[in-house]
This record gives C-alpha cells, sequence and structure tokens, in this order.
C-alpha cells in the first residue's frame, strides 16, 4: 500500500467521500488515498471502482477466472444455438468440472487473498455455478434421474438459471460506475440466463437458441477482459484501454 494513505481520525463511514482542494484525496473507511495512486476500475481485474492496491505480492487471478468462464461458455453456447447440428450436450461436462469449474473456484479463492470482493464473489460464484451445472449431466448424481416428466426437468433447470441471472444483475448493478467491457460482460450474462431459462420454461428451441447466441457474445467478451488482464507493453504489441462509461461522472 502507498506511504501516502493516512489514517484519518474519524470513525468509519458507509461512504465515499472525497477531501482536499480539488478532491485529491478519497476517504475509504478511516483512512484517506491519493486519488491518482488508487486502482480505477478495470475489467482485467475485476475491480468495478476505486480501491486500493492490494499488499501482497500475488499474481492478478482474474484473467485465469475470466479465461476459464469464456471458454466453458462459448462451449456451452454453441450446443445451445445448435451449431453444426450438435444437440447433446455432454462434450462441455469436462470443461465445466475442471477448467470452469474448479480453476474459476480456486481464481476466485486467490480474489479473498488479494481483497478483492467483488472479483472473489464472482468467480468463486460461477466457478460452483459449473460444478453444480456439471452435475445435472453425471448419472451418479440422480439428478435427471429424479424426473421422470421431462417438462418437470425443463421447468426445474428453468428455475436453476433464473436465480443465477438475478444473481448476475445484482453484480452487473455493481459495475454500472466501471467501464465499457466490465459492465458488457455482466449485461449480457444477465441476458443469456433470462433467455436460456426462459427457452427451458416455454420449450420454445429459438428462444434457448438466442440464449446460445448471447452467450457466445458473453464469451468473447469475457476473453476480451481477460486479455486485458494479461497483456501490456512490455509482452504484446496489442493492449487494451479501458473506455469510462459515458454516464459515470465520478
Amino acid at each position: 500500500m502507498s506511504d501516502s494513505a493516512t489514517t484519518i481520525e474519524e470513525a468509519p463511514v458507509s461512504r465515499v467521500r472525497y477531501a482536499g482542494e480539488r478532491n485529491e484525496y478519497l476517504i475509504l473507511g478511516n483512512k484517506k488515498y491519493a486519488t491518482n495512486e488508487l486502482m480505477t476500475a478495470f475489467g482485467g481485474t475485476l475491480n468495478p471502482g476505486l480501491s486500493p492496491y492490494p499488499v501482497h505480492s500475488f499474481a492478478n487471478p482474474a484473467p485465469l477466472g475470466l479465461a476459464a468462464f469464456a471458454f466453458t461458455t462459448f462451449v456451452l453456447s454453441l450446443f445451445n444455438s445448435q451449431a453444426m447440428g450438435i444437440t447433446i450436450p455432454n462434450v462441455v461436462v469436462g470443461s465445466a468440472c475442471f477448467y470452469g469449474g474448479a480453476v474459476q473456484f480456486l481464481a476466485g479463492m486467490w480474489e479473498l487473498l488479494l481483497g478483492n470482493t467483488f472479483g472473489a464473489t464472482a468467480l468463486t460464484s460461477y466457478g460452483a455455478f459449473w460444478l453444480s451445472y456439471a452435475s445435472i449431466f453425471i448419472e451418479s448424481f440422480g439428478i435427471t434421474a429424479a424426473y421422470e416428466d421431462e417438462k418437470m426437468l425443463s421447468n426445474a433447470i428453468g428455475f436453476f438459471l433464473i436465480g443465477w441471472a438475478m444473481f448476475t444483475f445484482m453484480l452487473c448493478l455493481a459495475t454500472m460506475k466501471s467501464t465499457l467491457a466490465f459492465f458488457s460482460l455482466f449485461f449480457f450474462l444477465t441476458i443469456t440466463f433470462v433467455l436460456l431459462a426462459c427457452g427451458e420454461f416455454s420449450g420454445k428451441i429459438g428462444v434457448s437458441r438466442a440464449g446460445g447466441v448471447f452467450g457466445i457474445i458473453t464469451a468473447f467478451i469475457a476473453w476480451y477482459n481477460a486479455f486485458a488482464g494479461v497483456s501490456n507493453r512490455q509482452n504484446s504489441y496489442f493492449t487494451c484501454n479501458p473506455i469510462p462509461l459515458t454516464w459515470n461522472k465520478d
């Protein structure tokens, strides 16, 4: 943490405050930081707003979690959109268990060590999502076998997906003061979950295929944010510059 951070003799507050003649300081809790030395909103680190740099010397786990999420979402979304006529989704089970599931879950745990609450919540939750989704297609869990009525199974999966849609919408609200790529990731993911849930409830293939298309878009946005977190001027000729949302006036 920067030496410019100073403790002020006030009780912790529940909102962010600025100090100084030109608002050059930001008060978070009971500490004052120079605003030019704080992390800004950036999808490559899953940081939705101003925050102090982590005091640990860990690498940034966000690109790993984002890449795992992007790959698994891409594969499943190709199935949902019925690309190449494929209608059996079981090929996604491996990546859902190990890459999108286990690896992304671990990345979320590492975000906890960095003090990134948002990143830890998002990556750990979606890692658990992929693990739980994969269990639906693993016979030993007995999930699909418990439903004799296919319509009941579809409705149950719809409940599962709509719950994740609501969770994703909550995270989307927490990125509204960040960057275009960061916000777009959760915005398109929310739409994807809603369409897939509606497809399960209605039984209409066209709705599920639309969810697959939005899922593919979501996957590419996630890959973009992952690339933003690993690329810099030292290792790449191409870097990603964060674009603040137009309504963000802070």
